[in-house]
């Protein structure tokens, strides 16, 4: 019997309509989404069921979350949900050169800073003007946690490991202008989450503009 390498996340079967309502609102009909960090596999499966007019390019830097994603995808069978591919967030060695719009679920609270660092520097070489950026998980806003809930997680992540934790809308905006990006459309999401849009500037308005939130 060949042992079954599909990963099962409790969150995903939980918040993958409520990001889908997302996406189907912010992407393009058509087009390559690079979806970073994908874990499991079950979201890149939901979204490409879902938008049969993009294709899905699931990545992880796990060899176990590749696996379980090629085996999730090997069920379905899907003509849009495109291998696993080995991804670094913060490394300047990204596998792919292109792609339309880059989506990227509960990373950035559980790596390290370089890693959205490294997510911006890469979402600004691939995406063209107007290309969507799109992060989802929890965040502080001014400073102060948005729920006690998250306060508690957050604590729990610095336990585990110093480097982790709830970030700052603030500095993660920051990050994003300052690698070409507008200010992110901001929108509030179930369980004290959100979703950070994001668009990639011409490089003249990059230069000139100051951030902001909306």
């Amino acid at each position: 019997m060949v042992e079954d390498a599909r990963l099962y996340a409790p969150a995903a079967a939980r918040n993958r309509d409520a990001i889908l309502a997302v996406l189907r609102r912010h992407l393009p009909p058509e087009g390559l989404v690079l979806e970073v960090a994908s874990g499991s596999g079950e979201h890149a499966l939901h979204f490409a069921a879902s938008l049969a007019g993009l294709v899905f390019q699931p990545t992880d830097p796990d060899p176990t979350a590749r696996a379980s994603i090629d085996a999730w995808a090997q069920v379905a069978r899907l003509p849009n949900l495109r291998p696993a591919l080995a991804l670094d967030a913060a490394t300047e060695d990204w596998p792919i050169a292109h792609a339309d719009a880059v989506l990227c679920i509960n990373m950035v609270h559980i790596a390290p800073w370089r890693a959205t660092e490294g997510l911006m520097r890469g979402a600004a070489r691939l995406l063209p003007p107007g290309g969507a950026l799109i992060l989802y998980g929890p965040f502080r806003r001014d400073g102060r946690h948005t729920a006690s809930s998250n306060a508690a997680f957050d604590a729990d992540l610095r336990a585990r490991s110093p480097a982790w934790g709830v970030r700052d809308l603030e500095a993660v905006t920051a990050e994003a202008v300052a690698r070409g990006f507008g200010p992110p459309v901001v929108e509030p999401m179930p369980a004290n989450n959100l979703a950070l849009v994001f668009r990639r500037q011409p490089l003249a308005q990059s230069r000139s503009h100051a951030g902001g939130i909306t």
